[in-house]
């Protein structure tokens, strides 16, 4: 056994767009006296999602798996308007727990189609994110998820393009992606703030100065999440040896051998306990150097959406029966 410290990156673990969907649910199974449907995994988080279904939520891959007339809590993800038309016609009340960076990612999309420009999204196809961005202009939206993508582009009007992108890329390689865009259309339009979400950059940013000082690092997140994905990509894009976990029970001893110092991160949907579970396990190896850096500091809350804070203020709110109707989108 060779590890002698253990150094954890901060910050790490939930942000504040997840920390807001789980609430959304939480809340909600608390408030009403009806079953909570949720439309797919509230968070890409397996933990969290078992959590959840264990407290009473009902997940569902589609609405039509839905009754009519019940409470539907669309993820953090966000979905299309074709989602929200079924979603009217089945008489859902709908709560919307979309992170609202993503929404801002939509309101671009929309904005940009109706300037009857060509949008070039950068993300990962088949990605819920993506899949529900792509809906708000599937005639206008190309998807392209790498810079080889860009010399391939065709486009009707190439003094006419606008890029948004997936919140939860890598910094790193989105940057190459948008400056072969720049080249190749001088006129392109760009939103006017980032759309990479700030805890994804966040993240990453911890994660290389924590990458500086170690010889291995463990990143707690699920392999359907995104943002945790690319935790391992940039570690491994600066040489250091990453491994993501979705817990303690994944780690083998064998890649622990010859490493001195361990880091440890957690992707913005993974819960601080599973951290904290990695960190038993090597107090447990007898480590007792523990140190936590913090590059950047994170202070940023969402409001709740409006459905909730609405009925949570009524004096009857305990155990409310739903109103039979969709709820509208933020």
């Amino acid at each position: 056994m060779t590890v002698e410290k253990l150094i954890l990156a901060k910050p790490r673990g939930f942000c504040a767009g997840v920390d807001r969907a789980i609430d959304v649910v939480k809340i909600a199974l608390d408030l009403y006296e009806e079953p909570v449907y949720v439309r797919r995994e509230i968070v890409h988080n397996r933990h969290v999602v078992e959590e959840l279904r264990q407290k009473g939520a009902i997940f569902v891959d589609e609405l039509d798996e839905v009754p009519n007339g019940a409470i539907a809590i669309f993820s953090a993800h966000g979905v299309s308007p074709e989602v929200w038309a079924q979603a009217e016609g089945r008489g859902l009340k709908v709560i919307d727990a979309t992170c609202p960076l993503v929404t801002k990612v939509h309101n671009e999309a929309i904005r940009f189609a109706q300037q009857g420009r060509t949008i070039i999204l950068v993300g990962h196809e088949g990605h819920d994110e993506v899949i529900g961005t792509m809906g708000e202009a599937p005639d206008a939206i190309t998807l392209i998820g790498s810079e080889d993508q860009v010399a391939d582009l065709n486009v009707p009007d190439p003094s006419k393009v606008a890029v948004i992108t997936q919140t939860t890329l890598s910094v790193d390689e989105t940057t190459g992606i948008v400056e072969a865009l720049r080249r190749k259309f001088p006129h392109i339009a760009f939103p006017p703030s980032e759309d990479i979400c700030y805890a994804t950059t966040n993240r990453q940013t911890a994660l290389k100065a924590l990458a500086a000082q170690v010889d291995l690092i463990l990143a707690l997140g699920s392999q359907n999440s995104s943002n945790s994905k690319r935790l391992i990509e940039v570690a491994q894009g600066v040489g250091v040896n990453s491994y993501l976990i979705d817990d303690v029970s994944e780690i083998k001893p064998e890649w622990l051998e010859g490493a001195r110092v361990i880091g440890v991160t957690a992707g913005a949907s993974a819960p601080e306990h599973l951290v904290q579970g990695v960190v038993n396990y090597f107090k447990d190896l007898g480590v007792t150097d523990i140190e936590e850096i913090e590059p950047i500091k994170e202070e940023v809350n969402f409001a709740l959406p409006k459905e909730l804070v609405r009925d949570r203020t009524r004096p009857d709110s305990r155990r409310l029966p739903h109103p039979n109707a969709v709820g509208t989108p933020a």
